[in-house]
C-alpha cells in the first residue's frame, strides 16, 4: 500500500529543492527540462546531435566486466550502447562500504525504473540504466561508514586518497559485526557471503563495489560504470587542458552563482583550477602559482610542457571535482536524463552555462524517489494512536504536544488568559500615560514579565498532563525513532540490509514497484 506526501509538507526539502519541481521563475532558468514533465523526446533530439565516444565507452566497459560472472542483461546493454538509438539514464553515487545508505539503493531502481518506462514509450529506442560511480571522492568519513540497528560501525583504515582506489584490507572483521546484528534472518547467509566475495576477494573498493551493485542489480540490466580509467578520461582531455591553462570554468561557474546567490544557499563554489591529481594514496588539488602548477601536501611541480606531457601519457592521474565532474559524465555517456538527490540537484543547476560553453549536451535532471518503509508494527502503533503517517515528519515534542493537547480534557492552550492581560495592560498603559509618561516604560516591561509568567504555566500544564498520557507518548516516541532513526528521514540513515536480510532479492522488486520515476512526491510503502 502506498500514500504519497507532497515534498514540501515533509519539511526535509529545502526551498531551492521544492522551487525546482515547482518551477519557479526564480530557479527555471538554470535548468533546460521540465523536472516533473520533461520532454524526453526533445532531449533524445538534443542527444542524437551530440558525438558520444560509444566504441571506447563500450571497449571500457568490456574491459571493466571481464572478470564479473555474465549477465545476459547486462551484456545486451553494454552491446547496445554501440547503436546511435541507444541513450542512458544515469545515477551518480561513491562507492560507500555496503553501499552505505537506503537511498543508493533507491537511486539505482529509479534508473531502471524510468528506462523501462521508455522503451514503452519509445519503442525504437533502447535506454540503458547507468550507475556511474564517484570512486574517486576521498571522504572517507562519509564512505567509510554504515547505520545498522541503532548503531555506526566504521571502517577503521589509515588508507589515503581516493577510497575506490583503496585496498578493502581490515573489513572482515566488520562484516563479522554485520552478520551478529542481522542475526538469523532468512537471507542473512546469502548476503553475508556476497559480502565477503565482495570486499575480501578483490583487489580495491571500487572493484569491490562493481562486483557487488553487479550481483544486486545486473538481473535488471544496471550498468555501472567505474570513470577512474586512462581510456575514459583521455575522452576528456580537451576540457581538462582547458581548466589547466586557461581556467574558463572558474568565471562562467561565478557567473552563474551570482545570479543563484540572490535567492539560494550556493552548493558549491568553483575554484580556479577544478581538478584533483590523482595517484594511489594521492587526491590533492591542482593550483597555480606564476607560471607553475603544484599539487597540495606534496612536492610535485609542473612547468606548462610538463604538465602537458602529464596529461598526455597520464589522463587518469587528473581527478575532475564537483564542478566538472557532471561534464565529463555527460561527455562519456549518450545521457539523456540525470538522477540525483537535493545536494546534486543544487550543484547541476550552477553548471547549464558551462555546458553550453563546452558545447555538452545538457540532461534532463530528476529529484531522486524519496521513500519510507514502514513497517506493520510501527502501522499498528499509529492506528492506536490515531495519528497518520505524515504526522510523524514533525519534531518529535511537536506531535507529543499535539497529541496530548487534542486527547486532554483539560485547557492547556491559555488563549483567554492571554487576551486578558493583553487588555489589563492596555488599560494600566492608558492610566500611566494620564499621570506620568515615563510610567508606560515601566507599564511594558511588566507586560512583557506578566505574559512570560503565563507561558511558564502553560508549559507547566502540559508538562503535568503529559505524565496522564506516558504510554501515548513513548509510543509515539517510539514509532517516530524507528522510522526516522536519530531524527533523519530513514533513506538517509539506515541500510538496505536488514530489508534484504528478511525478503532477500524480492526487496528490490517491491520496491521497483512503488518507484515512481518522474515525481514530486514523497513515497510511504506500507508493508
Amino acid at each position: 500500500m502506498l500514500e504519497y506526501i507532497p515534498y514540501g509538507k515533509t519539511g526535509y526539502f529545502n526551498q531551492l529543492v521544492t522551487d525546482f519541481l515547482a518551477e519557479h521563475p526564480q530557479i527555471r532558468p538554470f535548468y533546460t527540462y521540465s523536472p516533473v514533465h520533461p520532454d524526453f523526446a526533445a532531449a533524445i533530439r538534443a542527444r542524437q546531435h551530440f558525438d558520444t565516444p560509444r566504441t571506447a565507452l563500450v571497449q571500457a566497459l568490456e574491459q571493466q566486466y571481464q572478470d564479473l560472472e555474465p549477465v545476459k542483461a547486462v551484456q545486451d546493454n553494454i552491446t547496445a550502447l554501440l547503436q546511435p538509438n541507444t541513450f542512458t539514464v544515469c545515477t551518480a553515487h561513491q562507492p560507500n562500504i555496503f553501499t552505505g545508505y537506503l537511498y543508493f539503493a533507491y537511486k539505482i531502481l529509479q534508473t531502471i525504473k524510468l528506462c523501462t518506462e521508455l522503451k514503452q514509450q519509445y519503442p525504437q529506442h533502447n535506454f540503458v540504466p547507468v550507475y556511474y560511480m564517484g570512486s574517486e571522492d576521498n571522504d572517507l568519513e562519509e564512505l567509510g561508514s554504515i547505520y545498522l540497528e541503532g548503531k555506526t560501525l566504521t571502517w577503521q583504515t589509515s588508507q589515503q586518497g581516493a577510497v575506490g582506489r583503496m585496498q578493502p584490507e581490515g573489513l572482515e572483521e566488520l562484516i563479522t559485526t554485520v552478520k551478529q546484528s542481522l542475526g538469523y534472518a532468512p537471507h542473512t547467509e546469502e548476503l553475508i557471503t556476497l559480502l565477503r566475495k565482495a570486499y575480501l576477494e578483490h583487489r580495491t573498493i571500487q572493484d569491490a563495489t562493481l562486483y557487488l551493485v553487479h550481483e544486486l542489480f545486473g538481473r535488471y540490466g544496471l550498468v555501472v560504470l567505474v570513470p577512474d580509467n586512462p581510456t575514459l578520461k583521455r575522452l576528456y582531455i580537451p576540457v581538462i587542458k582547458d581548466e589547466l591553462f586557461h581556467q574558463s570554468s572558474h568565471a562562467i561557474v561565478n557567473d552563474t552563482l551570482e545570479k543563484i546567490s540572490a535567492h539560494y544557499k550556493v552548493q558549491a563554489n568553483p575554484r580556479e583550477i577544478n581538478l584533483f591529481y590523482l595517484q594511489d594514496g594521492i587526491r590533492e588539488r591542482i593550483v597555480q602559482e606564476g607560471d607553475q602548477w603544484k599539487v597540495l601536501h606534496t612536492s610535485l611541480t609542473f612547468n606548462a610542457a610538463s604538465l602537458e606531457a602529464e596529461l598526455e601519457a597520464h589522463p587518469e592521474r587528473f581527478s575532475p571535482n564537483v564542478i566538472l565532474r557532471g561534464m565529463f559524465q555527460e561527455t562519456i555517456l549518450p545521457n539523456l536524463a540525470f538522477i540525483g538527490g537535493g545536494g546534486e540537484i543544487a550543484y547541476w543547476l550552477e553548471l547549464q552555462q558551462l555546458f553550453a560553453h563546452f558545447k555538452v549536451t545538457f540532461p534532463i535532471l530528476l529529484l531522486r524517489n524519496s521513500l519510507l518503509l514502514a513497517d506493520e508494527g510501527s502501522q499498528q502503533r499509529m492506528e492506536k494512536l490515531g495519528i497518520s503517517v505524515s504526522t510523524l515528519f514533525k519534531n518529535t515534542e511537536d506531535i507529543v504536544n499535539d497529541y496530548v493537547k487534542q486527547h486532554t480534557n483539560a485547557s492547556l492552550v491559555l488563549k483567554d488568559e492571554y487576551t486578558a492581560i493583553e487588555k489589563l495592560f492596555d488599560e494600566l498603559e492608558v492610566k500611566a500615560r494620564s499621570i506620568d509618561v515615563t510610567l508606560i516604560a515601566t507599564t511594558g516591561s511588566e507586560r512583557k514579565k506578566a505574559l512570560k509568567s503565563i507561558g511558564k504555566l502553560e508549559h507547566k500544564f502540559l508538562r503535568a498532563e503529559k505524565k496522564k498520557f506516558a504510554w501515548q507518548t513513548d509510543q509515539i516516541r517510539q514509532v517516530k525513532n524507528k522510522l526516522f532513526p536519530a531524527g533523519s528521514l530513514q533513506e538517509r540513515k539506515e541500510n538496505f540490509m536488514p530489508w534484504y536480510a528478511q525478503e532477500g532479492p524480492a526487496f528490490f522488486d517491491r520496491v521497483l514497484a512503488a518507484i515512481n520515476p518522474v515525481t514530486d512526491q514523497f513515497t510511504v510503502i506500507k508493508y
